[in-house]
């Protein structure tokens, strides 16, 4: 929840006018690097929208995440949690150097609008693998690649842009994507 990337996309969305809701799951907040498995940590984030809706009341309700966190968000959205939008940064659909374990089976099950960010050198998605998953998920799904940044949304050094850059773009598409989505609730 504290590292410096994520700390620097909660300022870039901020900037946007998006306000984010960060925790750890507890799995980090046991201080292990080794996460829990997906019913736990569906149970988690379950209680995290659970806790924000009840205290926040938000007008708009977008689940998401990065990384593993936003793997779990889709999940618990392909299972029928009601939200206005899912916002998945750097979504990993396969294990780096593995990509004929791919992580997209309830991807389709999805119907809440999805926007994803993934970076064009990220080993966790290779493009034209997930080309190949957009052509079986529906038409509210909105796949936006970041030239040249990583995994961890991060530019080669020697790279023209920064990685403030890349968050700069990540916060603008997404402000405007939900703008795009309207004052809209699920039913």
């Amino acid at each position: 929840m504290n590292d410096r990337s994520m700390l620097a996309l909660r300022d870039a969305l901020g900037e946007c006018g998006i306000e984010t809701v960060r925790f750890d799951f507890l799995y980090r907040a046991r201080g292990s690097g080794r996460p829990d498995p997906m019913p736990r940590l569906l149970a988690c984030l379950e209680a995290v929208v659970a806790q924000v809706a009840a205290d926040l009341g938000p007008r708009r309700l977008i689940l998401g995440g990065r990384s593993m966190g936003g793997r779990a968000a889709s999940v618990l959205v392909s299972q029928g949690a009601r939200c206005d939008g899912l916002l998945l940064l750097a979504y990993p659909l396969h294990p780096p150097g593995q990509p004929h374990k791919l992580r997209d089976a309830h991807l389709p099950a999805i119907v809440t609008p999805v926007l994803c960010f993934n970076g064009t050198r990220d080993a966790f998605c290779e493009r034209q693998l997930m080309e190949g998953v957009l052509s079986r998920v529906g038409p509210n799904w909105r796949m936006h690649w970041l030239d040249g940044a990583d995994h961890g949304l991060h530019v080669l050094k020697r790279s023209a842009r920064t990685d403030r850059d890349v968050l700069a773009e990540v916060a603008s598409a997404a402000g405007v994507w939900m703008s795009e989505l309207g004052d809209a609730h699920p039913a």
